[in-house]
């Protein structure tokens, strides 16, 4: 089902820094990366095992060329050199060649780091959650990312933001409420998931895009959703929307995108504090599956 012929799909957007956010401390988020083209920070994404990183669709051309692109991992600034930071070139991306454009399904995309990283305190994955996993309606979930690095103050700190989900339903009335021309309509598809506040004051801003949506369940951090879309900036009626991670899989031992399994199942958790994320397997051959599509 992955393809590659998606050479006509639209540039990525503008990122900007997220609204009402707060420093991260070191280590506190050590699934979080900085993808980098040519040496220049452009989108946030997470790290899902040792040596597979989930991201946004929509940070990549369709012809995006692996050799241009760096992962910095273990970093909370941009600017400081420290001993536990880690940049490792790409080998591959795999690009969902469904996505059409902000406001479709399908932007998410996956990148295979050129080795392994072993993993240390600032360093590790988060766990994807099992297809069962729901994320109710208020929970308290965070998202992360440097946005806009112009906009950002040295030492660009990683930005932290606590955000409540927010139901498919509840969203998509808020989207579909006229807020002029510079706010359009626009549709809430069923892989993506709506985190934020209905009165506007604090959001992603699309910042930093491809970063991961976190909430944690039982003791264990879960990837709700990645940073995909919104409407202006902290807008009124205009919430964050995250592709929704749960829509890429099947069954517990079968990882959806890209047919990639996961030995033993130990990269889907289930919510039951297993505390296993950390060891994580994953076959290196990509297979096309031919139901991924999202739900």
């Amino acid at each position: 089902y992955w393809v590659p012929d998606n050479r006509h799909l639209p540039l990525p957007a503008v990122l900007n820094r997220n609204v009402g956010g707060e420093d991260s401390a070191e280590g506190e988020w050590p699934w979080q990366v900085s993808l980098r083209k040519m040496g220049m920070h452009i989108c946030g994404g997470a790290l899902i095992t040792n040596n597979w990183v989930v991201t946004a669709a929509h940070c990549f051309l369709s012809d995006s060329n692996p050799s241009q692109y760096t992962v910095l991992l273990g970093a909370n600034t941009l600017e400081n050199s420290w001993a536990h930071r880690l940049s490792i070139g790409v080998a591959d991306i795999i690009r969902n060649p469904w996505y059409a454009g902000e406001a479709t399904s399908g932007d998410i995309a996956l990148v295979r780091l050129a080795y392994p990283v072993r993993f240390t305190n600032y360093i590790l994955p988060i766990c994807v959650p099992a297809a069962n996993v729901e994320f109710p309606p208020g929970k308290k979930c965070w998202v992360t990312g440097w946005g806009d690095i112009k906009d950002l103050p040295s030492p660009k700190r990683l930005q932290k933001l606590q955000v409540p989900i927010i139901d498919i339903q509840t969203c998509r009335r808020l989207y579909s409420i006229d807020m002029g021309p510079s706010l359009p309509q626009k549709n809430i598809q069923d892989d993506m998931i709506c985190a934020g506040y209905a009165e506007g004051m604090k959001d992603t801003c699309k910042g930093d895009s491809g970063g991961p949506l976190m909430c944690k369940i039982n003791q264990e951090w879960l990837l709700a959703g990645i940073v995909s879309w919104g409407e202006g900036c902290a807008e009124k009626n205009r919430p964050g929307v995250y592709t929704r991670l749960t829509s890429y899989q099947e069954l517990q031992s079968d990882f959806a995108f890209c047919g990639i399994k996961a030995e033993h199942g130990a990269l889907f958790q289930e919510g039951r504090g297993s505390g296993n994320c950390a060891s994580h397997h994953l076959h290196d051959d990509c297979w096309v599956h031919p139901n991924f599509r999202g739900n």
